[in-house]
């Protein structure tokens, strides 16, 4: 498996449980289960199995679900189990992976033995990393519309995919529309809404109040926060009109909305990735230690997402960082991210230290990124969203580069809660200083005329640690 394509990550969007793809294998003949993201299975009675490629099977699948050729580019077939994913290339063979599935646990993840001996991958059919956004709005076929907009609402519900909680009404309220109907005013939406309401929302806006305040307001007396927010968006709901004036009976327009509602988070169609990073020092003995997090990799940038707090700490495009990994014997693999930054309002580039077994496989990702994009012409809609494919001309000038936001939207970078490394090269070796530093220590990085990340120059002042 090569680090480009072969993207590990945490648990998928729903928790399910050990599950084989296949469920017989002989010398000529096996039935294989694949998986789709509303986790409906589709069974294919296919040849030779150890020596079938990702390719074969991909079009068996297509070929099952008549679907349009496009989805060959949409999807990709993937090994995923609760303690690693890995996308398929089209020439990897799925058995073989999975005969060493042991290996790659113990290669990619902190497992104990225990649950690598037991850990089982399936194989699903799923949205293809590499595929762009723009590409996506151009989507007509309505079953892959419907695909996409099951696996983004599987992350979205599993808040893989941090959401701001009037964007979660919003997309919730989509959600109602696909699966209750146009919304009537003479229906009892509120107490459906109620008994299903985790199907509509992250698990963390769907708790409800418990003990005597709730006793007193008395049973279905009042609708909850987050169900009186997804009600309202529910009314909100637009509906498609057809040229007759007729409202139109299919979901695809409602699909399309749902997907372009997620365009707007950043780590949309991510591969995501486990790891940790040193927290600030924190009172008078200075204790710090680390928190996780999950590194969301797309063709856009690099976002790194605190586990525990579902926000985002960090998020950079391409044009803005310079990055390496390292994997020293006997000690931690890392992957760096360089950026620059400020502090105190004096302008320094900040260096991030992401501990994690599968560095290489991030670093490789970013670099596979970066040349896809190098490689396809400008050709995005000038409309839609930000594409990785812009020109290099529709850059920022370095000096005008707006700083990172740091708001209260989840999706927004909180640097301050990062731990990061200033220093300078002196010719000599790298030193730690307070606060700039000459040189970018990586030389991994778009060209000076690509990026709009900069160089701090150093002042004949600077304090060196």
């Amino acid at each position: 498996m090569e680090g480009t394509e072969g993207n590990p990550s945490q648990p998928g969007p729903a928790e399910r449980s050990h599950r084989s793809s296949v469920s017989s294998v002989g010398a000529r003949a096996a039935d294989v289960l694949v998986y789709l993201a509303d986790d409906t299975v589709v069974p294919l009675a296919v040849e030779n199995l150890p020596s079938l490629s990702a390719h074969e099977l991909h079009r068996a699948v297509r070929d099952v679900l008549q679907l349009p050729d496009t989805a060959l580019d949409v999807f990709a077939l993937w090994l995923v189990s609760p303690l690693l994913e890995v996308q398929l290339k089209p020439k990897h063979q799925p058995y073989k992976l999975g005969r060493q599935w042991p290996e790659l646990l113990l290669r990619f993840t902190d497992a104990p033995d225990d649950d690598v001996a037991m850990d089982e991958p399936s194989l699903q059919f799923r949205r293809n990393v590499f595929f762009p956004k723009w590409r996506e709005l151009q989507i007509r076929d309505e079953e892959v519309l419907r695909l996409l907009y099951e696996e983004a609402k599987g992350n979205v519900l599993a808040a893989r995919y941090p959401c701001d909680v009037e964007d979660c009404e919003a997309l919730g309220a989509l959600v109602c529309r696909v699966q209750l109907g146009p919304y009537q005013p003479g229906q009892p939406a509120a107490c459906t809404l109620r008994e299903k309401l985790d199907s509509f929302l992250p698990a963390h806006l769907c708790k409800r109040s418990h003990g005597l305040f709730a006793a007193l307001r008395g049973r279905g007396a009042r609708v909850g926060t987050g169900e009186q927010g997804l009600l309202n968006a529910y009314r909100q709901v637009k509906e498609t009109v057809s040229n007759s004036g007729a409202q139109e009976a299919s979901l695809g327009s409602h699909y399309r909305a749902y997907l372009l509602k997620c365009h707007e988070l950043p780590f949309y169609g991510c591969a995501f990735f486990h790891g940790e990073v040193d927290k600030p020092a924190q009172g008078i003995l200075h204790r710090g230690g680390r928190k996780p997090v999950v590194v969301a990799i797309s063709l856009e940038g690099v976002y790194v997402i605190d586990s525990r707090e579902k926000h985002v700490l960090l998020g950079l495009r391409f044009q803005e960082l310079s990055w390496d990994h390292t994997s020293p014997e006997e000690e931690e693999p890392v992957l760096w991210l360089e950026f620059d930054g400020d502090t105190e309002g004096l302008p320094v580039n900040k260096l991030l230290r992401i501990y994690s077994k599968q560095a290489e496989l991030m670093s490789g990702l970013i670099e596979y990124c970066i040349e896809l994009n190098q490689a396809v012409e400008p050709t995005a809609p000038q409309e839609s969203l930000p594409s990785p494919h812009s020109a290099p001309e529709s850059l920022p000038p370095p000096t005008q580069r707006p700083k990172l936001r740091r708001q209260s939207s989840v999706v927004c970078s909180r640097i301050q809660h990062l731990s990061t490394i200033d220093y300078v090269e002196d010719g000599k070796g790298i030193k730690r200083v307070k606060p700039k530093r000459s040189t970018s220590f990586f030389s991994r990085q778009l060209s000076a005329g690509q990026r709009g990340y900069t160089v701090v120059q150093p002042a004949d002042s600077l304090e060196q640690g």
